[in-house]
């Protein structure tokens, strides 16, 4: 009973900080829905999140794209099958491993950037000072950064598949009976329209999820500069739980509907 009563708190904490980002979630959906659109702010945070993001997503295709190459091809040529790497190869970057790896590599950054930007506004009374002057943060500070993430990271996460399959080829290459031609189509015949739009649907969910949970941490941080510490390393850390656990619950819900 004492150990019902004791962790209490914790779950109210936890089910009314689900219940804030719901009503932030809802806030949002509803100001993108509103117009005037401002696409200049919406410009500048895909270039923020977008393009500074390049090299991290060529890298992580890359060498994550190298390393399940390198261990399907081994698993393969015990059974003589090491020609076929590249199907494998294939099916698995357009359905799990660009997406969720994008999600976590690109979430981390971004969701730290929004949470440390949103954070020092936030103590320094700036979010504070937008509500004194009649504007609305959520459709000054959030909006842009939710919807630049869910367009940057479907992008991202597409160009992460072409580089990964190009990447995988190369690798491949150098081991004998495999070729980085015959690589490249097994991928592309094997990997069918439903399993790239399937890993791609997941995208939108999984920026959605990060940019809605940054953007409440940040504009929630209090305890000036520790306290934005504090929140940046929350932000990461939930960012990236949140992006394995939908994961497996979308997993389930496409392959229920027959898209798996």
């Amino acid at each position: 009973m004492w150990a019902a009563v004791a962790s209490q708190p914790r779950v109210l904490v936890f089910v009314e900080t689900l219940g804030d980002i719901g009503l932030l979630a809802a806030r949002t959906l509803r100001q993108a829905l509103r117009r005037p659109f401002d696409v200049g702010a919406l410009t500048q945070q895909i270039e923020s999140i977008g393009v500074r993001s390049t090299s991290v997503v060529v890298l992580t295709a890359v060498f994550s794209s190298m390393v399940i190459t390198i261990q399907f091809a081994v698993q393969l040529s015990r059974f003589g099958a090491k020609e076929w790497a590249g199907n494998a190869v294939g099916v698995t970057l357009a359905r799990e491993l660009a997406p969720v790896m994008t999600a976590l590599m690109v979430g981390g950054r971004v969701g730290a950037g929004i949470a440390a930007e949103l954070g020092s506004m936030a103590v320094t009374e700036q979010v504070d000072a937008i509500r004194a002057l009649g504007a609305d943060p959520v459709r000054k500070l959030v909006m842009p950064r939710v919807l630049a993430t869910m367009i940057v990271l479907p992008l991202m996460s597409s160009a992460a598949v072409v580089i990964g399959v190009l990447a995988g080829a190369a690798i491949a290459s150098v081991e004998p009976d495999v070729s980085a031609r015959f690589f490249v189509q097994a991928a592309i015949r094997s990997t069918t329209l439903t399993d790239f739009f399937s890993g791609l649907a997941k995208t939108f969910f999984f920026a959605f999820n990060i940019a809605i949970v940054a953007c409440h941490v940040g504009i929630t941080t209090r305890g000036g500069t520790v306290g934005v510490g504090r929140s940046t390393t929350r932000t990461v850390v939930i960012t990236s739980v949140v992006t394995l656990v939908s994961d497996f619950f979308l997993t389930k819900l496409f392959l229920g509907f027959g898209w798996g």
